[in-house]
Parts: structure tokens; C-alpha cells; sequence
């Protein structure tokens, strides 16, 4: 069997600076700007994971976001410790909540939150002794 690991997740968006700077603000991601085949790129560094920004324009054919649940890649999952610190800073910081922290089972606590475009981001603080 081959060895499969992650490269990267990418996100289609009409506004890649205000994407970037999303994920920066609330999450901490780190921002890379260059240039690709003469275009400006955006990509960003979150929790080891690279994030492609690929821009959408009117006319381009690309379809709206859905709306969540939905069929097929439903969200992303960050682990953070003290995930109430964290719900709290970034409820200060005016990010929208769909699902408060809660505990689905013993050992974990969740919560969802909506990035831009309607991106649903899922929080996890697993307690090890569960693992």
C-alpha cells in the first residue's frame, strides 16, 4: 500500500487578502505571499497544514458555498488545548460560533465556528488519557 501524508487543503475564495487576513487574525495562521506565473498568490501556514488561496471571479464558472452539512468535505478540525480560552478570545475577536463548546463524548470537547465564505472550522481539546 503507498504511503499517503497531507499536502496541502485549498480554498476557492473572491477575496483572498480578506481570507488571509481572517485566518491570521483569529487562528494565527502565518501568511506567504508570492507570485505565480505572474499573478500574485496567497497561501497560508496553519497548524503544519498549508492553505492554498485560489482567487474566484465573477463569470469564472465556480459555484456558491454550500450550506453546511452537507455531502462531501463538510469541515476541517483544529486541535487546541483549553478550547474555552480559546472560544472566548476568539468570540472577543467577533468570530462567528454555529455549535458552543460542548462534550460529544468523555475526553473530548468541541465547538464549530464559521470562517469566511461559510467555511465550517471545527475546534478539538482531546483529553490524552482518552487516546
Amino acid at each position: 500500500m503507498p504511503n499517503y501524508t497531507w499536502d496541502h487543503v485549498h480554498l476557492r475564495t473572491p477575496d483572498p487578502e480578506a481570507t488571509a487576513q481572517w485566518f491570521e487574525r483569529m487562528l494565527g495562521a502565518q501568511v506567504i505571499r508570492s507570485t505565480q506565473q505572474g499573478a500574485p498568490r496567497i497561501d497560508l501556514k496553519l497548524g503544519g497544514a498549508s492553505i492554498f488561496l485560489a482567487p474566484v471571479k465573477s463569470g469564472d464558472g465556480v459555484n456558491a458555498p454550500p450550506v453546511t452539512p452537507y455531502q462531501g468535505l463538510d469541515h476541517f478540525g483544529l486541535k487546541v488545548s483549553d478550547i474555552d480560552a480559546v472560544a472566548a478570545d476568539l468570540k472577543a475577536k467577533g468570530v462567528e460560533f454555529t455549535m458552543e463548546p460542548n462534550v460529544p463524548r468523555p475526553g473530548i470537547k468541541i465547538c464549530f465556528l464559521r470562517g469566511p465564505q461559510g467555511i465550517s472550522i471545527e475546534l478539538l481539546d482531546r483529553d490524552p488519557k482518552y487516546s
